[in-house]
């Protein structure tokens, strides 16, 4: 089986792993930090905004099912990548909008598909979304893997990531996994 590796980072890494790991062709989504400057991160270190870390996904997929611009259709059309450093009401850097790129080619197909979505005018503003070369990616601790599954019922899960579990399966219903598309 043919595998890739895709780092993303959109807001907070719950909503990002809660819509991935749906897509048909990832085979794993890990919740963790990227992006920083110190080694193996803490959660309540990342909170402080200090580390420069980000909230991202390590997503592992088969690019013979979905490619990697398919991926960044799905994220782009999931989180805002307008707003610099904030998702909705989660604001810091450890929140930004980011493609740590795994190689040169994802590099060179996040750098057109940003510049296709600007001149269609898919967003009223600007996209801030950063284009990276990854580095070192530290999982989350366990009781940030597979949130939203394990916790539908919180506050967080119902306001925040229901709509986009919404909107995936409105707009994407034919990416879907059969085992998510209910």
């Amino acid at each position: 089986m043919n595998r890739e590796t895709a780092i993303l980072a959109g807001g907070c890494f719950w909503c990002t792993e809660a819509v991935f790991e749906r897509l048909e062709g990832v085979l794993s989504v890990r919740s963790g930090y990227t992006g920083g400057s110190i080694k193996n991160p803490a959660y309540r270190e990342i909170c402080t905004g200090r580390t420069g870390h980000a909230e991202g996904v390590m997503i592992e997929f088969n690019p013979d099912i979905i490619s990697f611009r398919g991926l960044l259709e799905i994220f782009f059309a999931t989180h805002d990548p307008t707003t610099l450093n904030r998702q909705g009401n989660d604001m810091g850097t450890q929140y930004r909008s980011a493609i740590f790129c795994t190689n040169s080619r994802q590099i060179e197909e996040a750098r057109e598909f940003i510049k296709m979505l600007g001149e269609e005018g898919v967003f009223e503003n600007k996209i801030v979304t950063t284009i990276e070369e990854a580095g070192p990616f530290y999982e989350a601790e366990d009781y940030h893997q597979d949130y939203y599954r394990l916790h539908k019922e919180q506050p967080y899960c119902r306001i925040i990531i229901d709509p986009k579990i919404k909107k995936l399966k409105q707009h994407y219903a034919n990416k879907l996994k059969t085992t998510h598309a209910l």
